[in-house]
């Protein structure tokens, strides 16, 4: 899946799947992320872009763009089942660590991150945290990197 929204991004197109039944469950899904969650994408400024925290932390994410208006990372998950909110405070996290891991190498100010997510069987959920939500999950992420260098 995440090949064929790499691919919409880079180029505003999706090739067909083939004949392989995994591949085209995986293009389905694409094409549910694009029709319902990037097309409020407004800008890409890049697609699985390495970002790191200077010597602290390294990640990529899957893309970088204005989403809504507003600089945002926005990641791309598949998932076997629909989630709910309270199970993804760990996606919520990884969002706000690579917002600080760009801020702090570009001097961006990037307080928005967005979870685009399809399941095998093409049901559509979006998140989009900001504001007192995307502060909380920040302060979550440092507190976690506080403990595991021992701070």
């Amino acid at each position: 899946m995440h090949a064929w929204l790499e691919q919409y991004v880079k180029e505003d197109r999706i090739d067909e799947p083939g004949s392989n039944p995994y591949s085209q469950q995986s293009h389905k899904m694409a094409n549910i992320i694009v029709e319902q969650g990037l097309d409020k994408m407004e800008e890409c400024w890049g697609t699985e872009v390495p970002l790191y925290f200077p010597q602290v932390y390294a990640g990529t994410t899957d893309c970088l763009g204005v989403y809504n208006g507003k600089p945002a990372i926005i990641d791309f998950k598949q998932t076997n089942k629909p989630k709910k909110t309270e199970w993804i405070g760990d996606y919520f996290m990884q969002l706000c660590a690579y917002a600080s891991a760009h801020n702090e190498v570009h001097g961006t100010d990037i307080q928005q991150g967005v979870i685009l997510m399809c399941s095998k069987d093409f049901q559509y959920q979006t998140w989009t945290i900001e504001g007192e939500d995307f502060e909380e999950y920040s302060r979550q992420w440092w507190t976690r990197v506080g403990e595991y260098y021992g701070a």
